[in-house]
């Protein structure tokens, strides 16, 4: 059964012109059908995603777990608050990191580029996760910056009780926003899919 599914899949992506894509992917166990059928835009944006990585010094698979949460690979997303593209990037962090890289050209619609969007979220993401860095795990802590802010970060901070020697676990009680709590519980969960899978290893 499964022998039909792969070769249902591999017809598929011929049909969609995908057929490099499942020659380099068929025979990889760590794929199911379903997932050969999507590797199209899966995989699309691995090399921007390694460039920024480098570039910024975060983990491919931290980013690659932001943008599949944020936008499932779509780099037209549009946010119910404006936020656009892969990393759902607002406008006023795009301006931030566009003066930190000094670019003066950039315009809110560059965010739809995918290289320009995973650039400017990877260096948003990668701010915090410095900030947070003395942290027993600061990528709670970056990521729940990313979707609510710092200063409601640091409520949750302060409302452990706690306080500086929050933790991780700590923030997770603390947090009162379901959304955000749930936001990084699923990112910290294909962060670890990602991580056992060896997703940039290949």
């Amino acid at each position: 059964m499964r022998k039909v599914a792969v070769v249902l899949a591999a017809l598929l992506l011929i049909t969609a012109g995908g057929l490099g894509i499942f020659l380099l992917t068929a025979k990889d166990p760590r794929y199911t059908a379903q997932e050969l059928l999507a590797l199209g835009a899966y995989r699309q944006y691995d090399d921007l995603i390694i460039a920024a990585s480098k570039r910024y010094g975060t983990e491919p698979e931290l980013i690659k777990a932001v943008i599949w949460r944020e936008s499932r690979f779509r780099p037209g997303m549009v946010g119910g608050q404006g936020e656009r593209g892969l990393m759902q990037i607002t406008e006023g962090a795009a301006s931030d990191w566009a003066k930190a890289e000094k670019i003066e050209t950039f315009v809110p619609t560059d965010l739809f580029d995918p290289k320009v969007n995973i650039e400017a979220g990877t260096w948003y993401l990668t701010r915090a996760m410095s900030h947070w860095s003395a942290k027993d795990d600061p990528i709670p802590f970056a990521l729940a910056e990313y979707n609510a802010g710092r200063t409601r970060v640091n409520r949750w901070v302060k409302d452990s009780g706690q306080g500086p020697t929050a933790n991780a676990e700590d923030l997770q009680t603390a947090m009162d926003f379901p959304t955000t709590k749930g936001y990084v519980s699923t990112i910290v969960q294909r962060l670890a899919f990602y991580r056992d899978r060896g997703e940039f290893s290949q």
